[in-house]
C-alpha cells in the first residue's frame, strides 16, 4: 500500500483571498487569525499558493499553528515566484482555471477573504456552481471591514428583481471575525442537488 493510500483523510477548506500588500494591514491580520483558527480546528487549508499579502498571511498563521496548507498555483506565477516557500505541499497547474477547479473540488467548504477581481470571480463561480447544485458544500464570507456589504447588497438586489429565488440566499454564511468561521461552517443549511429545480426563476 501506497504511504498516500495509507494516509488518514483530512478535511480542508478552499480560501479564495488576495495578494495585495497595499490593502489595509487589518486585511491581512484577519487572514493571519483565519490561518490560525483552521490549524486550530484541524482543518487543511487549500488556497492560491501565493506568499503576499493576505495569501501570504493567511498560509503563515496555519503554519505557525502546525496546519496543512496546500497550495494551487498556476506555472507562470510560480515562473514570477510568487509562490510560497514554505507549505506542506505545493501543485503546479497550467492555468487558472485549473487552479480554481482543484482548489473547491480537493476541499469540503469555501471562505472568501476581502479581496480583488479575483478574489471575487472566484467566490462567485463557487456561487454559481451552489446554486446549479454542481457545488453542494458550505461558503462563507469573512466580513473584515464591512468589505462585502456592497455584493451582499447587490445579490439582496439581484433578489428583489428575481434574477434569483429567495432560497439563494441561504447559499452562504457571513461572519464578521475570522474565529466564527468554525461555526458558520457547521451551521451552514443543507444544499443538495434538488437546488437544480428552483435554479432558474
Amino acid at each position: 500500500m501506497s504511504s498516500a493510500a495509507a494516509r488518514p483523510v483530512e478535511r480542508a477548506v478552499c480560501v479564495y483571498c488576495a495578494s495585495s500588500r497595499s490593502s489595509h494591514a487589518d486585511y491581512r491580520a484577519a487572514a493571519f487569525r483565519l490561518g490560525e483558527v483552521l490549524a486550530a480546528t484541524r482543518l487543511g487549508i487549500v488556497y492560491g499558493g501565493g506568499a503576499a499579502g493576505s495569501m501570504g498571511a493567511l498560509a503563515d498563521g496555519a503554519l505557525a499553528k502546525g496546519g496543512r496548507v496546500i497550495g494551487i498555483l498556476p506555472r507562470f506565477m510560480a515562473d514570477l515566484e510568487w509562490g510560497h516557500r514554505g507549505l506542506t505541499e505545493l501543485e503546479l497547474v497550467e492555468d487558472l482555471r485549473a487552479r480554481k477547479h482543484l482548489m473547491l473540488t480537493r476541499s469540503d467548504a469555501a471562505i472568501a477573504l476581502p479581496g480583488g477581481s479575483g478574489t471575487l470571480e472566484e467566490l462567485l463561480e463557487a456561487i454559481t456552481l451552489k446554486r446549479l447544485g454542481l457545488y453542494l458544500n458550505p461558503i462563507v464570507l469573512v466580513n473584515t471591514r464591512g468589505f462585502f456589504a456592497p455584493l451582499l447588497k447587490l445579490l439582496d438586489h439581484a433578489n428583489e428583481e428575481r434574477f434569483m429565488d429567495r432560497r439563494h440566499l441561504d447559499m452562504w454564511q457571513v461572519v464578521a471575525q475570522p474565529e466564527e468561521v468554525p461555526a458558520a461552517l457547521a451551521a451552514a443549511p443543507a444544499w443538495g442537488p434538488e437546488a437544480r429545480s428552483f435554479a432558474a426563476v
